[in-house]
């Protein structure tokens, strides 16, 4: 490879004249070009020359924060360092060999590859029972689905008091994510659905964000568990004390690299070959291999450690080093332990000079250690289990259907010391006698029930554990009790929701990392374009005042818990209409099956707007809600309701009464508070700007507290005056009906029929309430009896089996036993 020109230490040289060039003397330095060399004159007569002044200078102390240190160090210090993260790596990946059999060996019980057996006898079956991959694939299926939707996986929300310039800029960053990840970030989906597939095999997975310079955006890289290697004791990534992520590059973007800056351009020699366990198992799953030319592929590694580098100490407040380590992120090529780049790996102004994460870890499940544990580590000797059974019963219905023995020939058997093979017939020497007795079948079962029942028993152990059984809420009775169908659900995805979970904490920290990156290279103002839209988004809308997450449930996880959990909402709003929103129970329902375009089969309910007195009237006779408005004209619509309450149809219904009743005192409590508002402006402002500042500041609380309390007791006063009007007035309107007897008897009759009939009502009510209980208590008391004579069934089912499957094998003994008897009462063939 080609050397990049450097150029050289500056040195004390005499001073070089170049030839026709007159150096004027002056106190101040001045600059002098001659052609390909640059000579600057000092203050005390010397001078320094430049061979290259195109060539930027590359001295300790000059160099950007994130420059690659490892173009400013000696090879006496790189070498070390290389061999150090050569060695390290060694041992770190040595120290988690048995994590990496027990997953090499898991990857077989797959069953994408169909292996030939030779034993018990050729052509033996060599099928894998799907368990394992049928979990697998449904997890993968269910994760992509909830956890990446189609309108983008990131949700935001607004962290204080909500504004509206926090609105919008929570729902700027909002749009920015998911436009970054959804349409430039392209390997974003398809990594993220091979991350899903690798999970639960391996039990941990990782994903790296940073931001690519080639590729001019951030990136979010998927990283198999065993591409990070950590040390032995290390329990986490932030407690990590050296994490070495492993690089497959091929020669030519290496190059590249190398060309850009990125790396050192020194010669690294031919890449050795070498393939790792894992690597090459997945290969082999895969059905790969590496055939012909191919591009040689080097192996770095790049790890991320502590470091105390010469030339580069922390240095304390007395100038000294310290011999405190600091974050640095070295690229080391495996092979040659040459050390490509050497970086910073803590921000500029960091007085703490803490690293920066670029790895976020995704587990399955909770392991002993750094790494989770995987449906391998887990089910996997159910899996084996499962495997050898389902190959012995499909072994003994070939040797069944294909039976194999010996044929007479003398009393010589050839080859004897080779097996039988299906549908073969050994040559046997022996004396001559019938037909029949020429031929011995080799005594073969049939395929065992029990060994079948037994694998059954192992499957569905496995498949309740990896939470891949019908769970069977849907095919049951839609009548039935909520507890029942929301015990079922709990019961059936106890596991898969508390892997939902650690998901989701994951997500929320790669997106906060991908923030991170947003607000670190975008410029102070980026406009992009989206479909029908022009929009913007600003680098300052990467702060604290928004919150990023995912915009998955953490506690819903599949689409048929959604629907089950929207199902009984709606079943609980049903059974009592009068205190739930049926709209918004429809709505969630129709949400849950995904049904696009709501609003044109559910049209939404028309806004509340205010009525005049006589539509609310109307509203009071047919049983509809009304309610009084600010800015109304209250004692018109007060004196309105108090003559409709005069009539003698509205005096006798209790219902009618009570609404206007109640109308009429809203009425009253607005037209009291706007009277407030009239009679304290200035407190009413003071009192808004008092309330931003109260929750940090107990002081303003309490005075708050005491202007509020000042504000209701006037309240209060105008609200007992308007209530001694509003007596007085309605006395006046109904005095008619005080001063006729048989009026008042008439109403007072009127009154008690009413009272009657809504105590009627009531009993009603209350009877179909308690009858729709007994039909619930029946219906599961049947439901119970259902499942206890399900059991019983099959329970006698299976002891019927038994049964049979011993007086079968009874019979057979004794008619082996008869035989036996019978040809030793013959005696020997003569």
């Amino acid at each position: 490879m080609a050397e990049i020109d450097k150029t050289l230490p500056t040195t004390d040289l005499p001073p070089v004249i170049a030839p026709d060039v007159e150096i004027p003397v002056a106190d101040e330095t001045k600059l002098i070009e001659t052609e390909g060399i640059e000579a600057t004159e000092l203050p005390d007569g010397g001078m320094d020359i430049n061979f290259d002044p195109s060539t930027k200078l590359q001295i300790p102390g000059t160099e950007g924060h994130f420059d690659n240190l490892a173009d400013l160090l000696p090879d006496d210090i790189l070498t070390p360092i290389g061999s150090d993260m050569q060695s390290d790596y060694t041992d770190y990946k040595q120290s988690r060999k048995e994590w990496e059999d027990t997953y090499t060996k898991g990857l077989d019980l797959l069953g994408f590859k169909y292996s030939v057996r030779t034993e018990p006898f050729q052509g033996a079956s060599g099928a894998t029972h799907p368990v394992l991959a049928e979990a697998v694939t449904q997890f993968q299926a269910q994760a992509y689905k909830e956890l990446l939707p189609a309108d983008g996986p990131v949700r935001t929300q607004v962290m204080g008091i909500s504004t509206p310039p926090k609105e919008q800029q929570s729902q700027r960053v909002k749009n920015f994510m998911n436009y970054q990840i959804m349409d430039q970030m392209n390997e974003y989906e398809p990594e993220f659905d091979q991350m899903l597939f690798h999970l639960p095999l391996s039990g941990s997975t990782f994903k790296k964000i940073y931001y690519d310079d080639l590729l001019g955006r951030a990136v979010s890289k998927f990283v198999q568990a065993d591409d990070l290697v950590v040390p032995y004791a290390a329990t986490s990534l932030d407690d990590a004390e050296a994490i070495i992520h492993v690089l497959k590059i091929a020669e030519n973007e290496l190059r590249k690299q190398q060309v850009s800056g990125f790396y050192r351009d020194v010669e690294l020699g031919k890449p050795p070959i070498f393939q790792d366990k894992v690597e090459e198992k997945e290969k082999e799953l895969a059905g790969t291999t590496k055939t012909g030319k191919q591009e040689d592929v080097y192996t770095l590694l790049e790890c991320h450690v502590n470091l105390d580098i010469e030339g580069f100490e922390d240095v304390g407040q007395d100038g000294e080093p310290t011999g405190i380590k600091l974050p640095y992120v070295v690229t080391v090529e495996e092979g040659s332990r040459i050390v490509l780049s050497i970086r910073r790996n803590y921000a500029p102004n960091d007085p703490t000079k803490r690293k920066i994460q670029y790895f976020v870890h995704f587990k399955f499940l909770p392991g002993l250690g750094f790494y989770g544990f995987g449906l391998i580590h887990m089910i996997g000797g159910l899996s084996r289990t499962a495997t050898a059974a389902l190959r012995q019963l499909l072994d003994a219905g070939t040797l069944s259907n294909l039976p194999a023995g010996f044929k007479q020939r003398g009393v010589r058997i050839r080859d004897d010391a080779q097996p039988l093979q299906p549908g073969e017939w050994k040559d046997v020497d022996a004396p001559g006698g019938s037909l029949k007795d020429s031929f011995f079948n080799l005594p073969y079962k049939e395929p065992s029930p029990t060994l079948l029942q037994l694998m059954g028993i192992v499957v569905q152990a496995g498949q309740r554990f990896a939470s891949i059984a019908d769970m069977q809420v849907g095919e049951g009775n839609q009548q039935a009790a909520v507890g029942t169908t929301v015990a079922l659900l709990e019961r059936g995805s106890r596991v898969m929701s508390a892997i939902h979970k650690r998901l989701y904490v994951a997500l929320k920290q790669e997106f906060k990392l991908l923030a991170k990156v947003f607000a670190t290279y975008l410029p102070p103002e980026y406009p992009y374009d989206v479909v029908g839209a022009a929009r913007t988004v600003k680098v300052q809308d990467f702060d604290d005042r928004v919150d990023i997450l995912p915009v998955a449930d953490p506690n819903i996880f599949s689409m048929s818990q959604r629907v089950t959990l929207a199902q009984t909402e709606l079943q609980l709003a049903m059974s009592n209409p009068q205190i739930h929103d049926l709209y918004m129970s429809y709505r969630k329902m129709y949400e849950a099956i995904g049904i696009k375009d709501i609003d044109q089969i559910l049209p939404p309910p028309a806004p509340k707007m205010p009525k005049d007195p006589a539509l609310e009237n109307i509203d009071a006779i047919s049983g509809k809600p009304f309610q009084a408005y600010p800015g109304q004209d209250h004692r018109a619509h007060i004196s309105a309701h108090l003559h409709f309450m005069s009539m003698n149809m509205v005096r006798n219904n209790p219902p009618i009464m009570a609404a206007m009743e109640k109308n009429v005192l809203e009425h009253i409590s607005i037209m009291a508070q706007e009277q407030v508002q009239v009679e304290f402006p200035q407190e009413f402002q003071m009192l808004a700007q008092m309330q931003q500042a109260a929750p940090s500041n107990p002081q303003v609380g309490q005075q708050v507290q005491q202007l509020t309390q000042k504000i209701e007791a006037r309240k209060a006063v105008l609200i007992a005056e308007m209530m001694n009007e509003f007596m007085e007035e309605e006395k006046r309107i109904t005095s008619q009906f005080d001063h006729d007897p048989l009026l008042k008897i008439k109403s007072r009759e009127v009154d008690l029929k009413a009272m009657d009939t809504t105590r009627k009502d009531k009993e009603m009510k209350q009877r179909g309430e308690i009858d729709r209980a007994k039909l619930v208590q029946n219906r599961d008391i049947q439901e119970d009896k259902l499942e206890q004579n399900e059991d019983l069934a099959i329970l006698r089912a299976d002891t019927s089996m038994a049964k049979q499957e011993m007086g079968d094998q009874n019979r057979k003994e004794i008619a082996r036993m008869k035989a036996r008897d019978v040809r030793t009462l013959k005696g020997p063939r003569s």
